[in-house]
């Protein structure tokens, strides 16, 4: 039975735990004479993980392995599955429900046309759609029934505005252009990617973001699920050295991030939604 992890790093520690219970396993049914064999993980098991992949092993006191019968994902710092989950890129078609802002007659949202299908680029900070879960990269795909495939922008705005204001509902694929990197921080706090601008340029060699896939040349659009585009780079560190060890970015080809955005202006920029989706 294949697992999944959330990171290299979970699955190299999930290895060597796994190996290391069953060599106590061993022992124990031998029953070795004299005193019990130590079972703290953490002295024989996470010195090695700092030589090889400079993780704090503090922060590894209280890991548990995979439960093999479940399949269930083991982070390595724990506590970071809600976050995963949030974030995660799920396959299939969602619907959503929402109306129009009474006061504005607006939904809070904006769109852009790429390869005949229409995508979010614009969600509004405490909109309608905000709380209804659309989200930057999202593709719609029908809206009240009506599939917009080969729509342009201007015809989807235009059918909004003339919707019914009570009642508009979506049907969505989520963000198929994005994907998400779930890293590590090593004992100094870092990831291991410099961008600027919001755009990834530099990977650092055997980091954590290196391990785990992460590209140059691709937009950050997510930390932990909450949106950061047009956010300042020194807001965007902000957001990463505040979440916990474990840090799951959202990230977005350069050519397809420029077409989305060409259209939005600085003011559009300060108005996105970057709010928490754990507060909802």
């Amino acid at each position: 039975m294949s697992h999944l992890y959330p990171t290299l790093e979970d699955m190299a520690v999930d290895s060597l735990a796994q190996h290391q219970l069953a060599a106590e396993e061993h022992l124990a049914q031998k029953a070795i004479a004299g005193p019990s064999q130590s079972t703290d993980i953490a002295g024989g098991l996470y010195p090695a993980l700092d030589d090889w992949m400079g993780l704090d092993s503090k922060a590894l006191q209280e890991y548990t392995p995979l439960n093999s019968t479940t399949g269930a994902v083991a982070p390595v710092t724990g506590g970071h599955s809600a976050v995963v989950a949030r974030a995660e890129i799920k396959q299939g078609v969602r619907s959503i429900v929402g109306c129009k802002n009474p006061d504005t007659g607006k939904i809070g949202l904006s769109v852009e046309s790429i390869n005949k299908g229409v995508f979010v680029c614009y969600v509004e900070e405490n909109s309608v759609a905000a709380k209804a879960g659309l989200r930057f990269g999202d593709q719609i795909l029908q809206i009240n029934g009506q599939t917009v495939a080969g729509w342009d922008k201007s015809k989807t705005i235009s059918f909004l505005k003339k919707a019914d204001p009570s009642k508009v509902e979506f049907a969505v694929r989520d963000r198929p252009f994005e994907r998400t990197i779930t890293c590590v921080k090593d004992s100094a706090g870092h990831v291991g990617f410099q961008f600027k601008n919001g755009k990834i340029n530099a990977i650092v060699k055997d980091s954590s973001a290196a391990r785990n896939g992460m590209l140059t040349d691709h937009y950050i659009v997510e930390i932990d699920a909450r949106n950061v585009v047009g956010l300042s780079d020194k807001k965007i560190l902000k957001v990463i050295q505040e979440v916990g060890q474990t840090v799951t970015v959202t990230v977005m080809p350069k050519f397809v991030y420029d077409h989305m955005i060409k259209h939005l202006g600085s003011s559009l920029k300060k108005h996105m939604d970057h709010s928490d989706p754990a507060e909802f």
